[in-house]
C-alpha cells in the first residue's frame, strides 16, 4: 500500500505537467511532421519502384 502512496504523492506533488495549451501546440508540431514525414516515404517509395520497374522492363 505504501508503494501506491508514494506513486500518488509523486504524480499529484513532484511532477510538472505540461500547460494544455503547450500540449495543444506540441501535438500539432508532432502530426504535421508525422504527415510530413508519410508523404516523403510514400514519394520515395514511389519513385523506387517506378524506377525499378522502367529498370526491369528494360532487360
Amino acid at each position: 500500500m505504501d508503494f501506491f502512496r508514494a506513486s500518488y504523492d509523486e504524480i499529484t506533488e513532484h511532477v510538472t505537467w505540461t500547460k494544455f495549451g503547450e500540449l495543444q501546440n506540441l501535438t500539432t508540431l508532432v502530426l504535421v511532421a508525422s504527415i510530413i514525414f508519410a508523404i516523403v516515404i510514400f514519394g520515395a517509395d514511389f519513385a523506387l519502384e517506378k524506377g525499378l520497374d522502367a529498370f526491369y522492363k528494360s532487360f
